[in-house]
């Protein structure tokens, strides 16, 4: 199997990861001090038994999403771009790659064109750069990537997904790099433009 590039976490993934985790765990204490409250009162056991136990599931989830916080990420092949999330794992080619462009959060997903919930995720990102991917066509149905993709991997109904990283100038450079044969490359210089933006067609 080829190696691999860097692993770039999804920042959409970590911040909604970093918005539900604690009101999750919120939610199973409050249950647990609820049932021990029950338990108490002489309420039947079943009827404490079964709060304690959604108050269980809910500590559960809460652990489980702190573990897979950085399991959503994009990582650069030689001949494909990877995406990772929890539920999907999608290999991209770059031969289905058309043009690329970039663009701010805010400018993709203005604030009167989104639910509350997604401004809420948007909010403390509106100024990260985002890459967005033109392809030819998606490697798998719009229908069942919408099914298991956050709605903020698509700003219409063309075939293209917008991909944000803490750095993504290093992760197009990365990119460009195995698609030239080159091999990883070193993060860029924030003033320099050696990206792959620079070298694809944009779409401005």
């Amino acid at each position: 199997m080829a190696k691999g590039g860097r692993r770039y976490p999804l920042v959409v993934y970590t911040r909604m990861i970093n918005l539900w985790r604690p009101v999750i765990f919120a939610i199973g204490i409050a249950l647990f001090g609820l049932a021990w409250a029950l338990y108490s009162w002489g309420f039947e056991q079943w009827r404490w038994l079964t709060i304690a136990g959604i108050g269980g599931f809910n500590l559960f989830l809460g652990i489980l999403l702190f573990v897979l916080r950085q399991s959503a990420y994009v990582q650069p092949f030689s001949d494909h771009l990877r995406l990772v999330t929890p539920f999907l794992r999608l290999n991209i080619s770059y031969k289905r790659f058309l043009r690329t462009s970039s663009s701010t959060m805010s400018a993709l997903f203005p604030p009167n064109s989104v639910s509350k919930w997604q401004a809420d995720i948007i909010q403390p990102i509106a100024k990260m750069t985002a890459i967005v991917l033109q392809l030819r066509g998606h490697p798998l149905s719009q229908s069942v990537l919408r099914l298991f993709l956050s709605p903020l991997f698509f700003k219409d109904k063309t075939p293209h997904l917008v991909i944000v990283v803490d750095d993504w100038m290093r992760l197009s450079s990365e990119i460009e790099g195995m698609r030239s044969g080159s091999g990883p490359t070193s993060a860029p210089q924030k003033k320099r433009d050696s990206s792959i933006l620079s070298r694809l067609p944009r779409n401005e």
